[in-house]
């Protein structure tokens, strides 16, 4: 926004601290004419002569003056210097915010010295775009995941279309399967982009959900794939009152159970999901047995594209986005999501997020 010019915070604080001066000083002239020279008397005796009081009182009009002046003077001075030595940490802030303005984010401002305002407004800057590097990074990192895995199908769909084109004997049925396989993938990974950006931007209408309920409904609705997977679902736990948004919950919980019996063992898998309560949160835990995994592998289960075991590549192995999904709807609804390894085998999931009154 086009601004007009106007005087900068130097030279208004150079000013305040000259007229503080010199409001100062003419006070204390005031007070020594209020309570000593008005009082004295028209002629005093002192030795050597006689002192006129009219005399006296020209002399210190004329001494006043050059006192007010050199205040003024001095007020000018010092307060220029003062205010420069004071707002040096804001010109260094300043340069910063222009070059994080113009694209550099690696800079930080690391201003010395001891805590004061300036320190923690340099602090909570260098926080900030320390988070704005992270960010972008990811971002970028992700922009470049999710071209190539769209990329793929579409490459695979030309590559089927160019032997379906150079061969008219080819079996067209076999091409239409492939092909709508392909394309239920890209619809899929499409999907599953859409969610994460709507959940990221947190544009989603709170409600009342009981989280029991979504689990008892994922578990429900993800039984067919347990079953032919061999693996055992036990679903436990208490009435888990949350506020958010029902739909987004629902795919959370969906992706930890659909996740669990995904990754999970061979034969004889099992997949625990329960829900506790606590005085201020309420917690969803979905563990699953499995292949062991190292805490630094675990760790970087939500990244997108990411994907625990390089096996999985059968008819439900996603698209890499499940548990980063699962990650962005728990920080849109101010929760906290931790990864734990399990000792024997598998993966622990909790998701916690803030209680709310629930009322029947």
């Amino acid at each position: 926004m086009r601004r007009a010019p106007g005087l900068s915070v130097r030279g208004k604080l150079t000013l305040s601290y000259a007229g503080f001066l010199m409001v100062a000083g003419v006070l204390l002239l005031a007070a020594v004419w209020v309570f000593v020279l008005r009082h004295l008397p028209a002629y005093t005796s002192v030795s050597g002569g006689v002192l006129v009081r009219s005399y006296l009182l020209r002399d210190f009009a004329s001494a006043a003056g050059a006192v007010l002046v050199f205040l003024l003077a001095f007020g000018l001075l010092g307060g220029w210097i003062l205010a420069g030595r004071m707002l040096a940490p804001l010109a260094r802030i300043t340069d910063a915010t222009r070059m994080a303005t113009d694209g550099s984010l690696a800079h930080r401002i690391r201003l010395p010295g001891r805590t004061d305002e300036f320190r923690e407004l340099a602090d909570a800057f260098d926080t900030m775009l320390a988070r704005l590097q992270a960010h972008v990074t990811e971002q970028q990192r992700f922009a470049a995941n999710a071209s190539h895995e769209l990329r793929t199908p579409l490459a695979i769909s030309k590559a089927l279309l160019d032997v379906a084109r150079t061969d008219p004997d080819h079996d067209t049925g076999e091409l239409v399967e492939r092909l709508h396989a392909v394309n239920i993938r890209a619809i899929d990974l499409t999907e599953a982009l859409l969610l994460l950006s709507r959940a990221s931007r947190r544009s989603f209408t709170r409600e009342r959900v009981d989280l029991s309920l979504l689990a008892e409904e994922a578990t429900e609705t993800l039984l067919p794939l347990a079953e032919r997977r061999g693996v055992t679902m036990e679903t436990s736990g208490d009435i888990a009152p949350v506020a958010g948004s029902p739909p987004l919950l629902l795919q959370l919980t969906m992706n930890l159970v659909q996740n669990a019996i995904v990754h999970n063992l061979p034969e004889q898998g099992t997949v625990w999901v329960n829900t506790t309560v606590h005085p201020h949160t309420v917690v969803l835990t979905v563990e699953n047995s499995g292949e062991r995994l190292t805490p630094q592998l675990a760790s970087t289960l939500t990244e997108p594209f990411q994907r625990g075991t390089e096996r999985v590549h059968s008819d439900h192995a996603g698209v890499g986005l499940g548990l980063a999904i699962v990650e962005t709807i728990t920080q849109a609804h101010d929760g906290t999501l931790t990864l734990t390894p399990r000792p024997v085998g598998g993966l622990r999931v909790t998701v916690e997020l803030p209680a709310t009154e629930f009322r029947v």
